[in-house]
């Protein structure tokens, strides 16, 4: 599992009309290439009168999987600049689709891969990016007493609480970085004068926004 990466938040769309043209980019994360074809079928299905629906998408932790689709267009003018997007903005399991209804004016090649690659940038934009950073979490159960004192100097520190459960007990889920965990666990000790029941649990991501 990588470290970190980036990629898209969820999914979105956002047109945009270039010389009478509509270019509407539709935005999916995608984590395999069965749900990647899946949303450009989709997709096709619901602009089945469009002009094209052209596509690119960027699978697995190095890229492994990648596939760009001009869908009618001059070759080359529409599925790699889309891929192209996704490669400069280091977006990794991404689908994007850009649906094309021709306005009646041509662009010729270079007008076409512009077009296509600022529909797919400014998409994505809308659309919203994502950190993704492999974080353990640690649990912190407390008796109520403590909880204002420990929340907040969570939230005025360097760590992202994840959930707070209130049960017989507090118990607040922290993420934490693996390397950090021994300093973050002294930290908590300190911090409930030993009080506090402090355990490491799952290794999983964090997402936040760029």
């Amino acid at each position: 599992m990588l470290s970190q990466y980036y990629t898209v938040k969820h999914n979105g769309e956002h047109e945009i009309v270039i010389q009478k043209s509509r270019f509407i980019a539709h935005v999916m994360r995608a984590e395999t290439e069965e749900d990647a074809q899946e949303f450009i079928q989709k997709i096709k299905k619901e602009h089945w009168n469009a002009t094209h629906n052209c596509s690119a998408y960027l699978i697995g932790e190095h890229d492994q999987i990648q596939k760009a689709n001009d869908d009618g267009e001059p070759s080359g003018t529409a599925g790699v600049p889309i891929l192209e997007v996704l490669k400069k903005k280091h977006l990794k399991d991404t689908v994007v689709v850009v649906t094309r209804y021709f306005g009646g004016i041509k662009l010729g090649a270079g007008g076409l891969i512009r077009a296509y690659g600022k529909a797919t940038s400014e998409g994505i934009e809308a659309t919203g990016v994502v950190e993704r950073k492999l974080m353990r979490v640690m649990a912190t159960k407390i008796d109520y007493t403590w909880l204002g004192k420990v929340e907040n100097e969570l939230r005025s520190s360097i760590y992202e609480i994840k959930e707070i459960h209130y049960l017989d007990q507090v118990e607040i889920e922290t993420y934490v970085e693996e390397a950090d965990a021994q300093n973050f666990t002294d930290w908590m000790v300190e911090l409930t004068n030993g009080q506090g029941e402090i355990t490491s649990c799952e290794v999983l991501y964090m997402e936040k926004e760029v």
